[in-house]
């Protein structure tokens, strides 16, 4: 059996950072195809302006966006700088599990059961910054991420040493902390809800993975972050505006649910944060809340111990 002290930390490192912006490249593909509900798999990488397939040369992560001075080989259309730094964060993130939580482990502990840990928050980390990123441009949450997160979150539980039913209570108590005072009851009072479905299903995430506690942090910090952080974009630009792909995803459901599609008549008429523009004014703008969520739960993930030590010193 290889211990885990028996590999050296220089080979560990050197893998986690390559592996780790290897996958962020391939989340660049699943933050574009996703939201257009194209395959994440077939084809291959294509340039988003002019389709022409991309040489391998030309997809080496950071490296070739660096190289190509942040253009398309093929048509010299700009490549948005979101490409490397999604990269970057994928490798950073993969870094940040081995320092934080692989070296955490005993040094006898077998290198099989090492790799699953890894495996585990690395695939926790590559689904919540996929989210964040379609949720920044798009204004939701794929199922895929938060449902089959919160599944892996509770079936990978005893192995991570959190007790089924300690996860199992944190996803109900993650979505219900959610669901009742900022859907249920905000739609009561003011007519609307206040977040999001994919935010109670994300909130579900954070408990599956940490318990009832884990998730309470996610939602408070989330939403002092997120408030900041809203202020600041308020105050700095004068307004929020709804990105674009919202906008435009509104004006094709109008004129599909217009031309007679039942389908996006309903769609329309289950989601109203979709169906109608935002009011002007602070108190009716609409930002995003699941990146700041998000954020707290890598504030967790990699600090939880610290934020222990503050909350119960």
């Amino acid at each position: 059996m290889l211990r885990l002290d028996q590999v050296p930390l220089w080979f560990v490192r050197l893998f986690a950072v390559t592996f780790g912006l290897v996958w962020g490249s391939f989340l660049n593909v699943v933050v574009y195809r996703v939201p257009r509900e194209m395959s994440v798999v077939h084809p291959g990488s294509r340039c988003p302006a002019c389709g022409k397939d991309i040489a391998p040369w030309d997809n080496v992560p950071v490296l070739s966006w660096v190289v190509l001075r942040g253009r398309a080989r093929c048509c010299g259309a700009r490549v948005s700088a979101r490409y490397p730094a999604v990269e970057l964060l994928g490798g950073a993130l993969s870094l940040a599990i081995v320092e934080v939580v692989v070296r955490a482990l005993p040094g006898d502990t077998d290198v099989g059961h090492a790799a699953l840990v890894y495996l585990f928050d690395f695939a926790l980390c590559l689904g919540l910054v996929a989210a964040a990123f379609i949720d920044l441009e798009h204004m939701y949450l794929p199922d895929a991420v938060t449902i089959g997160g919160a599944v892996l979150g509770l079936a990978t539980a005893p192995f991570r040493g959190l007790p089924f039913r300690e996860a199992a209570v944190g996803a109900v108590a993650g979505y219900l902390g959610v669901w009742v005072p900022f859907i249920l009851l905000y739609r009561l009072v003011r007519g609307r809800p206040g977040m999001g479905l994919g935010d109670a299903k994300l909130l579900a995430l954070a408990g599956a993975w940490f318990g009832w506690l884990g998730a309470a942090f996610v939602l408070f910090a989330g939403a002092i972050q997120g408030t900041l952080g809203s202020l600041a974009i308020y105050f700095a630009r004068g307004r929020i505006d709804e990105p674009d792909a919202v906008k435009a995803d509104r004006a094709e459901l109008r004129a599909a649910a217009a031309a007679g599609d039942e389908e996006a008549r309903e769609l329309l008429e289950d989601d109203p944060l979709l169906a109608t523009e935002p009011a002007e004014g602070l108190g009716q703008s609409r930002v995003p809340f699941g990146p700041f969520l998000i954020l707290a739960i890598f504030e967790w993930l990699f600090a939880g111990d610290v934020i222990m030590g503050w909350i119960a010193p």
